[in-house]
């Protein structure tokens, strides 16, 4: 099978037993160290709508500690139980009506989203120019080093992943993007005027670092600089902008059967947006819950202004301060993160993105070209531009439900659609009753697929780390997280022709449908709402007990 490729981005609840408590806030005490997230699992990735099964416990005393958040505490023997009034967090009010912003958020979005276009341009540049780049670097025989090219740029997302959150730490955000045009622009130039494989995968290294710094920051800026009102539409349009990436590179491949050298043309060009994104960062302000952090109050308010306009400086400067009282701590260490008060909330989100891969997502679009080929479909490059652009809608789709619809329902509606898609491409491969339409319904299939996880699974993840993790965790939480995404991704796109040549597409597609069906269960019973709440809010309400 030719290996043309492309990528698209993008604790079981359990009832309590007697002296047994959900896997997602077990072992929280009340000492005051266990207890900074006492609900912090649970709300990990509240990436959905209702929190119908959010009530935890039986066998509890039923006495009621009452606290002025979102959240009500029960604790007995050292357990602590965490519920909303109603079972619903998205059904309690906020704790304050958040008025309208006049400032300009707007085009700093779209300048931090330059990176999210990179990223998903340099996933899919790969995918119509690696049959050409490969006859021009004499590996078209060699499937193994095709493998490579395609492989490397996630085994350097890896590394840029965790890099990205300490940058942001220490730099900024606005300072670490432009940082990371260096590697962007010098691995798309390598990649351009490559002669050899190898320089080509170092290429691809360095592109890759670049993305993975970006994957890690632009959810994060985003997040930070975003009105509550419309943060997860805002939000969710980093992982529009992915697909809009993807989809832009594989139109730059279309001169590709006129032109075979034109695979060079199509990396150059991303180092347009590279320097595009250094020059914008350097008039977009800092996020001012960074500075805050800092100490650097008058730079922060100075942001304020510019993002949400001067009524709001006064409001947003008192959440910074509510968020911070009590948790005047530094940045947190790597190994903060594995420690009982954070490594909860950490695995839910890290969970998260290793659901969302191994759900298959890259497996088809990275190799959707090949699919299509071997379906008999005769464009197949205008095929996986179709699954391009029903990416691009659907993410738009997503973007417009994020803060009605809410979080978890779009999550749990995506991983059963793509559970269903799945299926329908397992059986066009297997039935011999539906081989004569095997081709449509591949392409069919395929863009039910991507559809699917455009509406929840895509952006979701990306949207929801920055909401539920601390201050102090959440630049380096949101890398680990997308640490356990690239290597998931990684694995995926080096491996996934040689097991599918081992056991065939068919039953590979159904090992996808069947963790689909997993991710349903897990986050029926361990994700709940975010919406409509600021961060510091969500924090407050998340450590308070």
């Amino acid at each position: 099978m030719q290996a043309s490729t492309f990528a698209a981005k993008g604790c079981a609840s359990t009832n309590f037993q007697k002296h047994r408590v959900s896997p997602c806030i077990r072992g929280f005490t009340r000492r005051n160290s266990d207890l900074s997230y006492p609900f912090a699992v649970t709300k990990n990735i509240g990436c959905g709508a209702n929190l119908s099964s959010a009530v935890m416990g039986s066998g509890l005393a039923s006495a009621r500690m009452r606290v002025d958040t979102v959240f009500r505490f029960k604790s007995k023997s050292g357990l602590v139980r965490a519920q909303s009034s109603d079972g619903d967090l998205e059904a309690l009010p906020s704790e304050k009506p958040h008025r309208k912003s006049s400032g300009t958020v707007l085009p700093y979005v779209g300048v931090a989203c330059l990176g999210a276009i990179l990223f998903g341009y340099h996933l899919g540049v790969v995918n119509g120019a690696l049959e050409y780049l490969a006859k021009d670097l004499g590996i078209s025989e060699n499937t193994a080093l095709q493998g490579w090219v395609v492989s490397t740029l996630l085994a350097g997302a890896t590394v840029g992943s965790f890099t990205g959150g300490s940058l942001a730490d220490k730099f900024g955000r606005t300072r670490t993007f432009q940082m990371d045009v260096i590697p962007l622009s010098v691995g798309a130039f390598l990649c351009a005027t490559a002669q050899s494989v190898q320089t080509m995968i170092i290429g691809r290294l360095l592109a890759g670092i670049g993305i993975g710094i970006t994957s890690a920051i632009v959810p994060l800026y985003i997040s930070e600089i975003s009105p509550t009102e419309i943060r997860g539409a805002l939000g969710s349009i980093n992982q529009l902008f992915i697909c809009v990436g993807i989809l832009a590179a594989l139109v730059a491949g279309l001169p590709l059967a006129g032109n075979p050298i034109w695979w060079r043309t199509m990396f150059g060009v991303a180092i347009v947006p590279s320097v595009l994104l250094a020059l914008g960062m350097a008039v977009s302000p800092e996020s001012p819950r960074w500075l805050f952090q800092q100490g650097k109050i008058q730079q922060a308010e100075t942001a304020i202004k510019k993002l949400y306009g001067k009524e709001r400086v006064a409001e947003v400067m008192n959440d910074l301060r509510a968020g911070l009282q009590g948790t005047a701590e530094p940045d947190a260490g790597w190994f903060d993160l594995f420690t009982r008060r954070y490594w909860k909330v950490v695995s839910v989100g890290a969970a998260l993105f290793l659901f969302q891969q191994l759900a298959g997502i890259n497996a088809v679009v990275y190799y959707s070209t090949s699919v299509f080929r071997s379906a008999g479909i005769a464009s197949d490059v205008a095929a996986s531009a179709l699954v391009g652009a029903s990416n691009v809608f659907g993410t738009a789709v997503a973007s417009s439900l994020m803060d009605k619809q809410g979080r978890k329902s779009l999550l749990i509606t995506s991983f059963t659609g793509m559970a269903a898609s799945m299926l329908l491409l397992s059986l066009s491969f297997t039935w011999k009753v539906l081989a004569p339409y095997s081709g449509p319904l591949a392409v069919l299939g395929t863009v039910l697929y991507v559809l699917s996880f455009s509406l929840g699974a895509g952006p979701v993840p990306a949207l929801l780390l920055p909401e539920i993790f601390a201050s102090r965790i959440r630049a380096k939480a949101v890398a680990l997280s997308l640490g356990m995404h690239w290597v998931s991704n990684f694995v995926i796109g080096l491996y996934f022709l040689s097991v599918v040549n081992k056991f065939g597409v068919s039953k590979v597609y159904l090992g996808f449908a069947t963790i689909c069906l997993m991710a349903v269960l897990y986050i029926a019973g361990n994700v709940v709402e975010t919406k409509g709440r600021s961060l510091e809010e969500i924090e407050r309400a998340l450590s308070t007990a």
